[in-house]
């Protein structure tokens, strides 16, 4: 027996309550965190490596081989990790491009009166696409539409209700979001993969919502005077800093193309990076030397309007590195985790009386709530119960884009039903709206987590995969 093997037959089995140690200390000091520190997740999760590194210690672990499930946790992340620092250049160089201007100048242009709810939804969707994330959509854009709908006499909650969903869509479904990198480095799926499987709960979602909002807006449409002066504003400086045209949508749409013809990741994000580029140097008569620094540290937008500053300043390989670590933390912790066994041991009481598909996925959905309940982070909500479930998915026979989608649904957007949560206390001190006055109105988070306890009962959207190991047939469903 090797030395190695040797050390492993002297490691005790963990018992629940010890397994639980690690992620207790998670929980707390992400609570802590969210609500007295204000310093994110990094030290939560280092303070969980280090009580998983305490608790494997006094179980007979040797500090080499939990150093080296260190290790070979992070080597998981290094995919998403390029992925990353190639998006941060995307950001960069379609902002430069005119790309992302484009965008949203054409999504601000064309809102119409008796949709003006509605098209809240969908505006603020398009533009978190393109930039990969909700609280930039939602500082920006969605504050001018909130000031807009406000002042026409919409209710201010479901106007907020609507920004919301749509930010929650658009950073859900982007390539470039932070929180969908994350949730397919931890289900171990690819980005593509992910993306392409959530649309089968965010376009319905997406629809739900629009349809409500649009009855919820009928009696007002009427009434409703657009664009407003700081709308109108926003469309000026766009037009007078950037080259505005529709050709410039050919890089998007060739993005969807790529991810439709299932393209690896890393060369279909570097070639749209690219494009980018280009576009910058054709359209926008930018220097190769701008073009390159726009992918090094990002756009520096000089408009002198601060909303839309704020909207473009933004992109660049540097500013992934606050992810990228975040996303090395979290994976090191994983394998650590699984090295002293506390997976196990958790997913063996949780397991015990789940027989079929549609139980696995319900208890994935509240398992996810219970974390985002308890810590109010997305990043938590998204990769402990990512973590803890792929083994079991894996034996069932399920790609692990299923498990993605679930802890994508409702780590990074379900998460504002929670009101001491991040994203929901950010979005109402934007929109000046109490965090319980939108909840009811956040119909796209009720929406996702419905569809995936139907998706999962019936087996519609779910795809299978050969099982890891032998699995009772009767568990696969």
């Amino acid at each position: 027996m090797s030395p190695q093997g040797k050390n492993e037959s002297l490691c005790q089995t963990l018992s629940v309550p010890m397994a639980l140690i690690p992620m207790i200390a998670i929980v707390v000091l992400g609570l802590l965190s969210v609500t007295t520190w204000k310093a994110g997740m990094n030290i939560p999760i280092l303070g969980g490596i280090v009580a998983a590194a305490v608790v494997g210690a006094v179980h007979g672990h040797r500090w080499k081989d939990l150093q080296q499930s260190l290790v070979h946790g992070v080597s998981r992340a290094l995919p998403a990790v390029f992925i990353l620092i190639i998006v941060g250049s995307i950001v960069g160089t379609w902002i430069l491009g005119g790309i992302i201007p484009t965008m949203i100048y054409y999504s601000l242009e064309f809102i119409s009166p008796m949709i003006f709810i509605p098209a809240c939804t969908l505006v603020t969707a398009l533009i978190a696409t393109a930039t990969g994330t909700s609280f930039t959509s939602i500082a920006t854009v969605g504050l001018a539409l909130m000031a807009t709908g406000i002042g026409i006499g919409f209710p201010a909650p479901v106007l907020a209700g609507a920004i919301i969903c749509g930010a929650y869509f658009g950073d859900s479904m982007s390539p470039l979001s932070d929180t969908t990198n994350l949730a397919s480095a931890m289900s171990g799926c690819t980005l593509f993969e992910l993306v392409g499987h959530m649309l089968w709960t965010g376009i319905p979602g997406l629809l739900v919502s629009c349809a409500a909002f649009f009855f919820m807006g009928l009696p007002y449409g009427g009434a409703v005077d657009v664009p407003s002066a700081t709308i109108v504003q926003m469309l000026e400086g766009l037009h007078s800093n950037f080259t505005i045209s529709p050709w410039l949508l050919i890089i998007p749409v060739i993005t969807i193309l790529l991810s439709i013809c299932k393209t690896p990741a890393l060369p279909a994000l570097l070639s749209v990076s690219l494009l980018g580029g280009i576009a910058a140097l054709a359209a926008q008569h930018a220097s190769v030397s701008g073009v390159i620094n726009a992918m090094t540290s990002g756009y520096k937008s000089n408009t002198g309007m601060a909303m839309l500053d704020n909207l473009l300043s933004r992109g660049g390989i540097n500013s992934m590195s606050n992810t990228v670590v975040l996303l090395s933390m979290a994976t090191a912790l994983g394998g650590i985790l699984e090295q002293i066994g506390v997976l196990d041991s958790l997913l063996k009481v949780v397991m015990k009386r789940v027989k079929r598909t549609g139980g696995l996925i319900l208890v994935t959905v509240f398992s996810s709530l219970f974390v985002a309940f308890a810590t109010g982070a997305q990043l938590l909500a998204i990769m402990l119960p990512a973590r803890m479930f792929e083994p079991e998915y894996r034996a069932r026979g399920l790609h692990t884009k299923n498990l993605g989608r679930v802890a994508q649904s409702i780590g990074a957007v379900a998460i504002n039903l929670v009101p001491w949560s991040v994203p929901s206390i950010y979005a109402a001190n934007i929109l000046g709206v109490e965090a319980t006055a939108f909840i009811p109105y956040v119909f796209f988070a009720y929406a996702l987590i419905l569809l995936n306890i139907l998706y999962g009962y019936t087996g519609f959207t779910l795809t299978k995969e050969r099982p890891k190991e032998n699995v009772p047939a009767e568990k696969i469903h």
